[in-house]
This record gives C-alpha cells, sequence and structure tokens, in this order.
C-alpha cells in the first residue's frame, strides 16, 4: 500500500522532533538538578554536553576503544568537570546571591568552550553510529536507528532518576535539601556535599546528551551556547524544578521545531520554540507543568 504524502511526511518531521526533543529534554533536566540544589541556572550545562560528545569521539574514532568502555569513561570525565566546577567556583563562595553564582557560571561555560576548541579544534567532529546507519522505513517515512537509541537513552535516564531520588537515601537527601537545606542541616545532611552531587549528575546526564546526539548531528566546540539555550527553554517551558515537565516541554519544542523547518521553512526554526517560550512566559510564567514556587524535586 502507497502511505506516501502528506502523513508520510508529518510522520517524517515527528520522528525528526522527537530525536532534537529528546536531547533538549536531558539537557533541561541537567538545569533541573542543579536549580533545585542551589535556585540557580548552569549556563555552563550546554559544554556538558559538547565534552561529553567531544570527548566520545576521541575514545571511539583516535583511540578505538569499544563504545561501551568509551561511554563510561566519558560519563565519568565529564561528571569529574561538574565537580570540579562546583569545587574551585561555587563552593569557596560564602553566602552568595543568585546572581553572582549565574555569573560564575557563564564564566566557566566561557573557559569550557576555550578549552574545547584549543584542545579540538574548531572544525565539526564525526562518530560511528552505535549500531547500523541504514534508516528503518516506517508508514513512508524513514527513522535512523541512531534516534531509537536518543529515545531508549532518555526513557532509561529518567528511570534511572526516578528510582535515585524516590527509593535511595542520597537521593532523598538530595530532596530534603533541595525542600528545605536548613532543615536538612538538623537532621544531620551535609549540604555542601549535596550541592556537589548535583553537580556532578548534572554533568553526567549532559554527557550522555552529547554522546547519543554527536552520530547524528556531528559536535564541534560552539554547539554549547544553542543546546544550552534550547534545553533551558525547554526547563522554563516545563516549569523550573518539574523534570517530568521538562521532558514533556523538551519533547514539545523539538516536534514544533521540526514542524517549522517542514511545513514553513527552516530559516523559522530556532524562531518557533523561542515564541512558544514567549508565549509561555507571558501566559504562565512558572511554566506549563510548574507552579509559582516552582516545586522542586516534588515531580520525580
Amino acid at each position: 500500500m502507497d502511505v506516501s504524502g502528506p502523513f508520510s511526511d508529518f510522520l517524517q518531521f515527528l520522528f525528526m522532533g522527537v530525536q532534537r526533543g529528546c536531547i533538549y529534554a536531558m539537557v533541561a533536566m541537567g538545569f533541573n538538578i542543579i536549580y533545585n540544589s542551589t535556585g540557580i541556572i548552569n549556563f555552563a550545562q550546554g559544554e556538558f554536553v559538547v565534552l561529553g560528545g567531544l570527548m566520545m569521539v576521541t575514545l571511539t574514532m583516535a583511540s578505538h576503544l569499544p563504545m561501551p568502555v568509551a561511554f563510561l569513561l566519558t560519563a565519568a570525565f565529564v561528571m569529574a568537570v561538574g565537580v570540579l566546577m562546583e569545587r574551585t567556583t561555587i563552593n569557596p563562595v560564602k553566602n552568595p546571591s543568585v546572581l553572582r553564582l549565574v555569573i560564575i557560571t557563564i564564566a566557566v561555560s566561557i573557559l569550557i568552550k576555550g578549552a574545547a576548541m584549543l584542545f579540538w579544534g574548531k572544525e565539526s567532529h564525526h562518530m560511528r553510529h552505535f549500531s547500523s546507519e541504514e534508516s528503518i522505513q516506517i508508514m513512508g517515512a524513514t527513522i535512523l536507528p541512531q534516534t531509537l537509541w536518543i529515545i531508549g537513552m532518555l526513557v532509561v535516564t529518567v528511570g534511572v532518576f526516578v528510582y535515585f531520588f524516590n527509593y535511595t537515601m542520597t537521593g532523598k537527601s538530595m530532596r530534603a535539601c533541595a525542600i528545605n537545606r536548613d532543615a536538612a542541616r538538623l537532621a544531620g545532611i551535609n549540604d555542601r556535599k549535596m550541592i556537589m552531587l548535583s553537580f556532578a549528575l548534572s554533568a553526567g546526564i549532559g554527557a550522555i546528551a552529547g554522546i547519543i546526539i554527536t552520530p547524528v548531528i556531528q559536535m564541534d566546540y560552539a554547539r554549547g551556547a544553542l543546546l544550552g539555550l534550547k534545553g533551558f527553554g525547554a526547563a522554563v517551558v516545563g516549569g523550573l524544578g518539574n523534570s517530568f515537565g521538562a521532558v514533556a516541554a523538551g519533547l514539545l519544542l523539538g516536534i514544533i521545531e521540526a514542524m517549522a523547518a517542514g511545513y514553513i521553512s527552516s530559516h523559522y526554526m530556532d524562531a518557533a520554540a523561542l515564541f512558544i517560550l514567549l508565549i509561555v512566559l507571558f501566559v504562565r510564567p512558572s511554566g506549563l507543568f510548574g507552579n509559582r514556587e516552582a516545586a522542586r524535586f516534588k515531580e520525580f
């Protein structure tokens, strides 16, 4: 049966949108983890994604390490960068204002971007797909196996984080610090350690996003700003502090971008997502799934 035509075009744009949306969702989750722990927006989150992609390229394409080993080493490396960032720039600051901390994250973002340019150069870097590169035909549209890996990794990541924050003592301690840090201290929880762990987890999820997206977009040192902006937009639309909202909003923004590119023009792809962000900020500043207090970790 011939299924080519408008429906197959719609399905193709939908696949493209879901692929983008999964990455935005993971970046947004990284934003939320640090926001819930510190109340700040980490504008170096996009650089964690870049570091993950570029380090994975180095380990698999240059060092020829097996994919699973390179995956674990890359995640560990970027998490170490996140911990180093928190220990050297956030932790030493006593009683800082939110604005000061945000400026610090912007400075760190610039430093990481410069270091990535010096080490990996300005060119784009290619990485082989996790499995076959042959497209799968579905009702007249095509989808890459790597896109299925991206979707699957998002599902696994969400599942792991749900389990961690709800069924482990460390995760519950992080939630307690997010809800009331003073009360958590009185209960014997080391809030500084929890903040450090939030940076490690945020960097780790950024690294995973970079690893899984590099085979389909190629990675370069300058992609972090745009990926960070889209992830931040998804976090705001979903409601800061609500990670399930971030996943839904990330998928929504990705699909809107793909539809705008397919039915209007690729020139309006970025503008469409930002337009939705502006509408949400005007109509519901707390986000589609948030409340006025940004419900810290309560939705995990």
